[in-house]
């Protein structure tokens, strides 16, 4: 299993000061109830009375693992989620998850810090339909992919010659250990010119984060030909 060398790094990670931080506005604890069986007709049922069919598993190359628990969550409490963070700002936060016996007085069989790894949406409502977590605990390092917030458009001296932006990546996958993946990571337009281009490796993200792509992957481009005044004005 991947994990942190704690004995060379004893002191826990923190977020840095002038890094994206998780909004404690939206730390939530995802209820859960398990789920003994899985299967097609099983998932229907569950989805009939507002659950969604989940499943929880152990980290172990950052991606996939063991120690699988099938589980159920509520459909509206996921779906509120997603609504308000939106699905690549949902499936790179972490939350705390708990499993009862019965929704909200059941005995309590597990509580853990999950990662959302995947997440499948009804193509015609956005009602969920699956999604997978997998447990977070601090010395695990967890493949996510980022996603990527881009300002300055305002200032940038390429769009305000009437250039555009092309933007080629929305999110950027990195190897993250759980206790400082970053909700979103900023990328700063203000100086890109003409012809000129941003890089994965040009970001701006804790130096405990690492690249799983190549720093040379272009993540936006300054391109086009540039507008008039007067074609601007039309």
């Amino acid at each position: 299993a991947l994990a942190l060398d704690q004995s060379s790094s004893p002191s826990p990670l923190t977020y840095l000061e002038g890094f994206p931080k998780p909004d404690p506005k939206y730390a939530e604890t995802i209820l859960a109830i398990p789920r003994s069986t899985s299967g097609k007709n099983i998932s229907a049922k569950e989805r009939k009375v507002g659950r969604v069919p989940s499943i929880v598993f152990e980290q172990e190359d950052g991606q996939h693992g063991g120690n699988k628990r099938l589980i159920s969550v509520q459909t509206n409490q996921i779906r509120k989620l997603v609504k308000h963070l939106g699905q690549s700002f949902f499936l790179s936060r972490l939350f705390d998850l708990e499993v009862r016996s019965e929704f909200g007085t059941g005995d309590l069989i597990e509580k853990v810090r999950v990662l959302p790894r995947m997440l499948h949406l009804h193509a015609g409502t956005d009602a969920p339909l699956n999604v997978t977590f997998i447990r977070a605990p601090s010395n695990a390092l967890l493949k996510v992919d980022i996603p990527l917030v881009f300002r300055g458009e305002d200032v940038c001296p390429g769009i305000r010659k009437g250039l555009f932006l092309n933007t080629i990546k929305r999110t950027v996958k990195f190897l993250c250990p759980p206790d400082i993946i970053p909700p979103y990571i900023d990328v700063d337009l203000s100086e890109l010119d003409g012809g000129q281009k941003l890089l994965v490796g040009d970001l701006k993200v804790h130096p405990a984060l690492k690249f799983l792509r190549s720093k040379d992957e272009p993540v936006c481009k300054i391109m086009g030909a540039r507008v008039s005044d007067q074609q601007r004005k039309k």
